[in-house]
């Protein structure tokens, strides 16, 4: 692979073929490919496609993406537009943008883009420039009726998000789906740790173009082979990917300078600027989003304690942007939930909230927040998330691999953590852009290693809901200087449970391991993300990290289990388990071998539903 698009552009041209032959764009649009001025003179390239039909005025349905608007030229059409096919069917004025720096748009490109919340002159973000082109749309467009609404899903659902900073009174409505909510917990970082399954994709953001282009300017390294853990593993200290990214990848450089959260990556965080915003709001994401689970739950938040526009909240069964995906069986990994889900979301959620909003149809009343529940397989409406029913309940990990509603604050789990023989996130034999699969894989082959620990309940006599947040509380010690420590949360099938057809052929759901939520914490953050501190070796220590939010039973005849490790490789980087102070410069030298220990008054909160 010499180049790689990566994002929404090849999910939504790859993903929806089934029906996108369904419908010709070009038979029922005009295209207009135009290049907007912004305040600051900057033209961003813009694609609006017009239906035909000019005996009614259409709202303006609005993308903007930093992966392209393609294809260029106006007599190329893509074969799907909007966000999906019902809403392209049934005729709106649908927009694609450049965002400045690339593609063919000028200016320059800057990742994450911070947000000024007060302007003067000629200043500008990505909120001023989706207000000079939505201004420039209304007043150019024929036959718009004059509300607008944005979508996207990752990069262009963080665009969505801003969109409705941009405080343009057109703008009506704003779906921004697995969104980007701030990189240093979304996409590139998990509470302070390197998501190294993500490296390969730093060749789509870091490199600078110097003109328009309509072809790939960056190039996907080629590592020689499908095998990631190896890779990385023989690849040694996080500099010697240096090899593979030089000075000119801005992105590398971004994030081998920074690796605190100092004021780099605080002014590019999104999250806190939902305030007093207008527009109606419809936030969407995946249970099983490796990539934007932090991004959705917590723009939605924000959104509901800072402002008093309609926002809502709808969480599937999916991986990252399943739900643009028009397939019967919806399944992640070897885990089957439901037939389509994804087209009646489509339908009675997304086309009906623009259509309410932006043409004014009939009501639009669907929950709060609408949340799958992954154990029981069926959807749930809450008129608030998190629920106001479920109980903080601590789960403590004690001897003998239990969990307890007690603590036993002297018992000691100890485990050796070899740092050249770090715990595989899956099993599977792989190099991924995006990782997806995982986030349902059975963690057999994780319970069975001696570096894992392991705890769980007896088998449920009755069902048991956890519905919201989950907080761990660990009180930890490692005869190093620092080392991490994941958490993950899983559903232990019973012996008699059936396969799935999604089934991998070398694993049975008998006694499967489901892993329903998982999150890593470097430990050097746990009293400040900006300020790390080494661990004091021997010293017992609370660590307190939030993992995401979570709806799921645990069926009758099934256990909980919690497993806790200190690598979960390649995911995320090896933490050296010495401090340095900046782990991109660490030395083969300073990864160190260490033993850890997990005391019984550590515990998991978790949200259970009476």
């Amino acid at each position: 692979m010499k180049h790689f698009k990566f994002g929404l552009l090849l999910f939504l041209l790859c993903a929806v073929s089934s029906v996108m032959a369904q419908h010709d764009v070009k038979a029922n649009y005009d295209k207009q490919e135009v290049d907007i001025e912004m305040r600051d003179g900057v033209k961003l390239h813009t694609t609006i496609y017009t239906p035909k039909d000019k005996t009614k005025a259409y709202p303006i349905l609005m993308q903007r993406t930093p992966y392209s608007s393609r294809p260029y030229g106006e007599d190329q059409y893509r074969r799907q537009i909007g966000p999906n096919t019902f809403l392209m069917e049934q005729g709106n004025i649908i927009v694609y943008q450049d965002v400045r720096g690339r593609w063919m748009s000028e200016g320059t490109y800057d990742n994450m883009r911070a947000y000024i919340p007060k302007k003067t002159g000629k200043q500008s973000d990505e909120a001023s420039d989706t207000y000079d082109t939505i201004d420039w749309l209304v007043n150019n467009v024929e036959n718009n009726n004059g509300n607008v609404g944005t979508w996207g899903i990752s990069y262009p659902g963080h665009y969505a998000a801003m969109s409705v900073l941009s405080d343009h009174p057109a703008l009506k409505a704003a779906s921004p789906q697995a969104p980007i909510g701030d990189f240093y917990f979304d996409d590139f970082h998990h509470n302070g740790a390197y998501l190294l399954s993500y490296w390969i994709a730093t060749a789509v953001f870091g490199y600078d173009k110097e003109e328009p282009v309509t072809e790939a300017w960056y190039a996907v390294p080629d590592i020689g082979t499908r095998d990631a853990y190896q890779f990385f593993l023989d690849i040694g200290p996080l500099k010697n990917l240096d090899k593979y990214y030089g000075e000119d990848n801005v992105f590398w450089q971004q994030l081998k300078d920074h690796p605190d959260y100092d004021e780099f990556w605080q002014k590019r965080g999104l999250v806190q600027h939902m305030k007093n915003v207008k527009p109606a709001v419809l936030t969407v994401g995946g249970l099983f989003d490796a990539e934007d689970l932090y991004g959705p739950f917590e723009i939605y938040k924000s959104l509901e304690k800072n402002s008093d526009n309609y926002n809502a909240l709808v969480f599937g069964p999916w991986s990252h942007g399943d739900w643009a995906r028009l397939k019967k069986r919806q399944a992640v990994g070897n885990i089957y939930f439901g037939d389509n889900l994804s087209e009646n979301f489509q339908l009675d959620y997304e086309t009906e909230f623009f259509n309410h909003f932006l043409k004014g149809e009939k009501e639009f009343d669907i929950p709060e927040a609408s949340v799958y529940d992954t154990g029981a397989m069926e959807w749930n409406a809450y008129e608030m998330w998190p629920p106001e029913n479920a109980t903080a309940t601590d789960f403590y990990l004690v001897d003998n691999q239990n969990l307890s509603m007690e603590p036993k604050p002297d018992f000691e789990n100890k485990f050796v953590s070899d740092i050249t023989k770090p715990v595989p996130f899956t099993e599977d034999i792989k190099v991924t852009f995006t990782p997806r699969k995982y986030m349902t894989d059975d963690q057999r082959f994780a319970a069975r290693r001696p570096d894992v620990m392991v705890y769980e309940t007896e088998v449920l006599q009755e069902d048991m809901k956890l519905s919201g947040e989950i907080l761990a509380a660990l009180k930890v010690a490692t005869t190093g200087t620092a080392a991490d420590w994941i958490v993950k949360i899983i559903d232990v099938y019973p012996a008699d449970a059936e396969d799935s057809e999604e089934m991998q052929d070398h694993l049975r759901m008998s006694n499967y391991h489901m892993m329903v939520r998982s999150e890593v914490f470097r430990g050097r953050y746990r009293e400040s993300f900006s300020d790390p501190k080494p661990f004091v070796p021997g010293k017992k220590t609370s660590v307190d990290f939030a993992l995401q939010d979570i709806n799921h039973t645990f069926k009758k005849g099934h256990k909980l289990q919690i497993q806790v490790q200190s690598t979960f490789f390649p995911f995320i980087d090896r933490n050296p388990q010495k401090y340095v102070d900046n782990i991109f410069e660490a030395d083969e030298e300073d990864f160190e071998t260490h033993t850890h220990t997990i005391y019984g008054d550590s515990k998991i909160v978790l949200p259970v539903v009476k």
